[in-house]
Order: C-alpha cells, then sequence, then structure tokens
C-alpha cells in the first residue's frame, strides 16, 4: 500500500483524504456504512476523502480495519501521515484576522510546484512589496482595525517566503498593464513596487509579463485567477478564483482545462519576458 507525501498539512489531508476514498471503493462500501462505523454521518465521510477536516486517530484506524487494511507496516505509514496532516500550517496563528475560505489557498500554495497566476487589478500577492500590500488590503478593508491589517500584511509578507526556498516553486505571473499604472498607495509606493518587480525579474524562478492595453479583449476577460500544480502525481491541479464575499476552489478536469488554455493564450499575447523589462521601465518613469 504506497501512501502519498505531500507538503504542507492541507496538501496531506487532501492526499490521506483520497486514499481513504481508494479504499474504500476499492471494497465496495458506501460512505454511509463507513460513516456507520466511526460512529459518524456520511457527510462526515465526504469531508473526510476531501481533506475539509482533521482526522482523528481512533476514526482512521477503525476505517482501516473495515477496509482490510491490517498489515502493522501499512497501518504505520498512514497513522503517520495522519500526524503529519493534523500538523498546523504557519498560518494558523493569524485565523483570526484571515478569512476563513483564503486558508486553503496559502496551504496549497506552500505546496504547489508551479503557481500560474493572471491579475487585472493588482499586483500579486507574492510579488508585492510591504507598502504596496498594506495600500492594498487597507483599501480592500475599509474600517478594518489596525491590528486586522498589520495581521494580513504580514501574513502576505511571510508567504512570500516560499521564493526563497531551496525547493521554490516555479512562479509564471501575468500582470495586465492596468494594473501596473494604477498608482495604488501613492505614486512613491507604486514606483517602489515597480522597481520591485525589476529586480525580480532576474529570479531564475520566476517568469513575468505584462498583458499590454494594445491587445485589446483575450482569453481572461473574465477576471483573475491562478493555477496551482503539486509535484504529488496523486494531486490534481487547482484552480483559484476569488471574489470579494469567498472564494473557489476548482479540480474537475474540463475546468482546469479552461483555465489552462486561458492561461497558455493570455502568454502568447502578452509582452515576452524581455519586453516586460522595458514595459515596467517605462511605466516606473511615468510614476
Amino acid at each position: 500500500m504506497a501512501v502519498p507525501g505531500g507538503g504542507g498539512p492541507t496538501v496531506r489531508r487532501i492526499l490521506l483524504g483520497s486514499q481513504l476514498r481508494r479504499l474504500r471503493e476499492s471494497k465496495g462500501i458506501g460512505r454511509e456504512e463507513a460513516g456507520y462505523h466511526i460512529r459518524a454521518s456520511e457527510s462526515k465521510i465526504s469531508r473526510l476523502e476531501l481533506g475539509r477536516v482533521s482526522f482523528k486517530k481512533r476514526d482512521i484506524e477503525d476505517l482501516l480495519t473495515l477496509y482490510g487494511v491490517t498489515g502493522d507496516d501499512d497501518r504505520a505509514q498512514v497513522l503517520a501521515l495522519v500526524h503529519a496532516a493534523n500538523e498546523q500550517g504557519w498560518w494558523q496563528p493569524y485565523s483570526d484576522v484571515l478569512p476563513t475560505w483564503f486558508q486553503p489557498y496559502i496551504g496549497l500554495e506552500e505546496s504547489a510546484s508551479l503557481i500560474r497566476t493572471y491579475e487585472l487589478q493588482f499586483v500579486p500577492g507574492l510579488l508585492q512589496t510591504e507598502g504596496y500590500a498594506r495600500a492594498v488590503i487597507a483599501g480592500g478593508n475599509r474600517g478594518a482595525s489596525r491590528e486586522v491589517i498589520d495581521g494580513r500584511v504580514d501574513v502576505r509578507m511571510n508567504r512570500q517566503k516560499l521564493l526563497t526556498r531551496p525547493d521554490a516553486p516555479r512562479v509564471w505571473a501575468v500582470i495586465d498593464e492596468a494594473a501596473l499604472r494604477r498608482p495604488i498607495g501613492g505614486s512613491k509606493v507604486a514606483r517602489a513596487q515597480i522597481e520591485h518587480l525589476l529586480d525580480l525579474t532576474d529570479h531564475a524562478q520566476l517568469t513575468l509579463q505584462v498583458v499590454p492595453f494594445a491587445v485589446g479583449s483575450h482569453a481572461a476577460d473574465g477576471g483573475a485567477f491562478s493555477i496551482l500544480r503539486f509535484p504529488d502525481a496523486d494531486m490534481t491541479d487547482v484552480v483559484y478564483l476569488e471574489r470579494l464575499s469567498g472564494a473557489v476552489y476548482l479540480d474537475k478536469r474540463e475546468d482546469v482545462d479552461r483555465y489552462a488554455i486561458a492561461m497558455n493564450r493570455l502568454s502568447l499575447d502578452s509582452c515576452t519576458p524581455e519586453k516586460t523589462v522595458d514595459v515596467l521601465r517605462t511605466i516606473a518613469a511615468a510614476l
């Protein structure tokens, strides 16, 4: 029995849930029967298999017995993953200032091997300066306390640490020209942000492109999105869509394919990474 690895606890929960689902289905056992076996509901089994809740060791031990996993080594592998999946992410201390719908994204981002993102209103969070991030967060959360703003800025800055890890993910960011010309935080902050992007163009793991105004209508007119890919073969790509009041996570193949095609077309329509450097310099001079 092969138990998948994985990066952070969010991905480990998803991988462990998928393993449990495959074990259940291989035995022809329904969710209702599995739920009854651990004194829980069918919906509890569904949440476990989707990796949306933490795992109780006793529940997993009982499910493994039901699914015929009786070997000591096999059970030990799964239970070790249970422990790892229940670990807290570094962002958990900020849970009181972060929207609940955003926290799963941080966990997925931590474990991704490739992050492709398109932004039309702001510079992507992974590439923001602290001053720019503060202006964006404060502008979108008017009336929020200083504590909330500071906490969210801290999280955004901490997220960027993944770019300097030895196993840093590949990041491919496509930014609409309008986002770069919008003087968020004032000219000084906006100029510093563009200069920061220029510095990042030398980053080996980052590809940066700008969608110029001249392109007109394009494949991503529907709005911003990100596509995350993971090193584990058991983990499907995930599309992340953020809204004012929440977020949507898509992992069905047909949905992911549509966004992947849009991103590919958008990349072809955008300035090349080399030309993007010239565009950034022009924008910085105009701010």
